[in-house]
């Protein structure tokens, strides 16, 4: 289970991703852990941030990168310099609260 990161990804690859299109997330500079239920696709915008998955290394991305978060992910982030990404998450709405209410009960 590693977090994937690709670096200056090509306008043509984030054009067929439809990286455009979708949801956006801010956040301030802050620490906090965080799961992650889903898969999760994101596009950095702006900012800078450190993810320490437990138990593993700490993985540094920022502006420019896209990085894949795989299901199931326990992690830690850092958010160095303010962040903006674009995201993308696995599923659809249903399966997606289905999946937090399971992390809830079972978590």
């Amino acid at each position: 289970m590693s977090i994937q990161v690709e670096h200056a990804p090509s306008t043509s690859k984030l054009e067929t991703l439809g990286v455009s299109k979708w949801a956006t997330w801010k956040k301030e500079v802050s620490v906090f852990p965080w799961v992650f239920p889903e898969q999760e696709i994101a596009y950095i915008l702006e900012g800078e941030c450190v993810i320490t998955p437990e138990g593993g290394t700490p993985v540094t991305f920022g502006k420019g990168d896209l990085v894949t978060f795989p299901a199931g992910l326990k992690a830690s982030w850092e958010v160095k310099q303010s962040l903006h990404k674009h995201y993308k998450l696995d599923g659809n709405t249903l399966t997606q609260i289905w999946r937090r209410l399971k992390l809830k009960v079972c978590g």
